[in-house]
């Protein structure tokens, strides 16, 4: 098979041929555009599943449909050292870029651009009296709006300036935010505020979130009205007929089909999750001689798809841990591929819980592993287990 013509992209992020599967998370956040577009109250939304489920596709989608409604809209990745403030300034800088061409005053977006750059400036990383970012507009900063220093005033301020700027021209302003369970707490607090004055003003700006599955827990724990203040979506493996779909549409526009056998033994060896659905197609379209791509063609190919997937996906996250990190997931891996008790672990190491929280923390900070509920732990990344057994300790 012809290399070149290889429709199949396994990568972080990356979209594949097909977004199958993924036709409700779509709706739903169609009806959320309509409905904040049509000045109704909408609740900002939140995507939750383990890697590789497609969370980063799904939100540049979103982000696309967004923009092709021709709101305004900025993206940030959160980083656990990191505060917001700057990148959500840089992000709604972006997203207010997009709007002002449009807009027939331009004193009103120099006046959001001046808060905008006084929210910047507060930011307690920079030394004193300095800012090492620009709106990249030459305005002065406003005083006296969103340059408080406390992120929980000043990002209210913003967000609420911001959707004045929307509304002005009858469209919205959507925020993205990748590895949102990375935001720092206190971040989280500030961002959930912000997020509930404007579902009470209707303000039309949203917040769009994807991150681990106890995502829900770090926004319940900040704030106890969260839960009803995102709409959650749970994005989780793709189903036999929108996995098969997910291979079968790119190579039937190459005029390449597949065998009922082959998606049988790819669908066995991918269980459904689109990053390896991705990969293990890849392989078997490489290695294939002709079309059909039979199941003996998938059967060469998975020892290669899983090297790949054990240097590139598996491997570059095993490396990142530490010995003591390590062995803590192996003992996981041990017991089971399900969330598994922290008791359990300690037994298996014959350790006292309590000698373990240094390295279970930093593994939850890493994101390795995360906290199901409490006294529960479970890997990020599916079939991370498996790979664990097979690697020696």
């Amino acid at each position: 098979m012809d290399p070149v013509r290889n429709p199949y992209a396994p990568g972080a992020g990356q979209r594949p041929p097909e977004l199958a599967g993924r036709d409700r998370e779509l709706r739903q956040f169609e009806i959320v555009l309509e409905r904040v577009a049509r000045g109704r109250p909408e609740r900002s939304m939140v995507l939750t599943g383990l890697r590789g489920v497609g969370k980063t596709v799904l939100l540049n989608t979103f982000r696309s449909m967004a923009m092709q409604r021709l709101w305004g809209t900025g993206k940030i990745e959160a980083r656990p050292e990191q505060s917001i403030r700057r990148p959500v300034a840089s992000a709604l800088h972006m997203a207010v870029r997009e709007l002002a061409p449009r807009h027939r005053a331009p004193e009103r977006i120099e006046g959001f651009l001046g808060v905008l750059k006084a929210f910047a400036m507060r930011d307690p990383q920079a030394a004193k009296g300095t800012s090492h970012w620009s709106p990249g507009i030459d305005v002065p900063a406003s005083r006296g709006r969103a340059d408080s220093g406390d992120l929980e005033i000043d990002l209210t301020e913003l967000f609420v300036d911001a959707a004045s700027v929307a509304t002005d021209l009858g469209v919205g302003i959507a925020l993205f935010i990748d590895e949102m369970q990375d935001v720092q707490a206190v971040d989280v607090s500030a961002l959930c505020a912000a997020c509930h004055e404007l579902s009470q003003s209707g303000g039309p700006l949203i917040v769009v979130g994807a991150g681990l599955p106890h995502l829900p827990g770090v926004l319940s724990a900040s704030k106890s009205y969260s839960e009803r203040l995102f709409r959650y979506a749970r994005i989780d493996r793709l189903d036999r007929a929108a996995a098969d779909l997910a291979l079968i549409a790119p190579a039937a526009r190459e005029d390449v089909e597949f065998t009922e056998e082959a998606l049988d033994a790819l669908y066995e060896a991918a269980d459904g999750y689109p990053y390896f659905v991705q990969a293990y197609g890849k392989v078997a379209w490489d290695l294939a001689p002709a079309s059909p791509i039979t199941a003996d063609d998938v059967k060469v190919a998975a020892p290669e798809a899983e090297g790949e997937l054990a240097v590139g996906f598996f491997g570059s996250r095993y490396e990142r841990a530490t010995p003591a990190e390590r062995e803590y997931m192996h003992a996981m891996a041990s017991i089971g591929d399900e969330p598994v008790l922290t008791s359990d672990v300690a037994e298996t190491l014959k350790r006292k819980p309590s000698s373990l929280s240094p390295a279970r923390d930093s593994l939850i900070k890493k994101g390795l592993i995360y906290s199901a509920e409490r006294g529960l732990i479970a890997f990020t990344v599916p079939h991370f287990g498996r790979f664990l057994r097979a690697q020696p300790i």
